[in-house]
């Protein structure tokens, strides 16, 4: 129980109230996955509202890992990005952001020194 499980076991830890369970989560490193098991709608609202973690499934485990339609994936240092289907395919795809502006039309008022003629002009512009 020291260390993030990667292994066919599933610790079971009873508790009486739930803030004492949140606040032991919340001290250690956000985890990859939070299965909760409740039929209380507060129970998961809460839950859902007060900790991060990558994925989860109530009521279950085993159908949130092996449904290629949700994301599978973590956050902090349990991992980052998210895999399966579209999600995955989207996490190793690049997208590159490039802005081509042409230089022919490059008015100087936007660059240093700022003067009283360009801040009127500037003022024009926006409508202020």
């Amino acid at each position: 129980m020291s260390e993030e499980i990667f292994g066919p076991v599933l610790p079971v830890i009873s508790y009486t109230e739930l803030d004492p369970v949140i606040a032991a989560i919340k001290e250690r490193p956000k985890p990859l996955s939070l299965y909760l098991f409740t039929k209380d709608n507060q129970t998961k609202e809460k839950i859902f509202r007060e900790i991060s973690f990558g994925g989860g499934c109530v009521n279950d485990a085993v159908m949130h890992f092996s449904n290629d339609s949700l994301p599978f994936g973590g956050v902090g240092e349990s991992g980052l990005g998210h895999y399966h289907g579209e999600a995955g395919f989207m996490t190793f795809s690049h997208y590159k952001s490039i802005l081509d502006k042409p230089t022919w039309m490059e008015p100087n008022l936007k660059y240093y020194p700022s003067t009283w003629l360009k801040r009127k002009l500037l003022k024009l512009v926006a409508g202020v």
